[in-house]
């Protein structure tokens, strides 16, 4: 069984998962807009990741006899001034959310929940990926320039 106070955090988190597909399928469309098609698929493989996250972490509260909520979802931006600094905001965004899950872990331990810390030890692991690749394509932007914006764009299209 789930302690209320995880169950709680925990579907807080999954609002926060949810959150993050919106915010990379409005990235989609914004880049999709601007012609990155490339960039346009990554985004969509990724908010298509953040919701299979916000459906595991429902999975997990329902199996330990907990109940898993949808909170409202606010509304994600719409508009970057350029590739850049969507990027920079997806690092951004990736760290925030590696600091819920920490939480989340610390919470698990707090509440001497073996099986939990367990669980959230994958979105852990998963968070320093996330926030790996997402660096990696801020400095490639970055060092690279405009110039090779569009080879960026080709590459990371080509995400399955």
């Amino acid at each position: 069984m789930i302690s209320r106070k995880l169950q709680d955090a925990i579907n807080v988190q999954i609002v926060a998962e949810i959150w993050s597909a919106h915010l990379y399928l409005s990235m989609a469309f914004y880049f999709d807009k601007e012609g990155f098609n490339g960039f346009a698929n990554w985004m969509k493989k990724q908010s298509n990741e953040e919701m299979e996250h916000a459906y595991t972490m429902a999975d997990y509260i329902i199996k330990r006899g907990g109940t898993a909520k949808v909170g409202e979802i606010s509304v994600v931006p719409q508009e970057w001034d350029s590739p850049l600094a969507a990027f920079e905001q997806v690092y951004k965004h990736e760290c925030r959310v590696s600091r819920m899950i920490d939480h989340l872990v610390d919470l698990a331990v707090e509440e001497k929940d073996k099986a939990t810390q367990d669980f959230l030890w994958t979105f852990v692991r998963e968070q320093v990926e996330e926030e790996a690749t997402a660096s990696s394509i801020v400095d490639r932007i970055r060092k690279m320039g405009d110039t090779a914006i569009f080879n960026l764009d080709q590459q990371y299209g080509a995400r399955q």
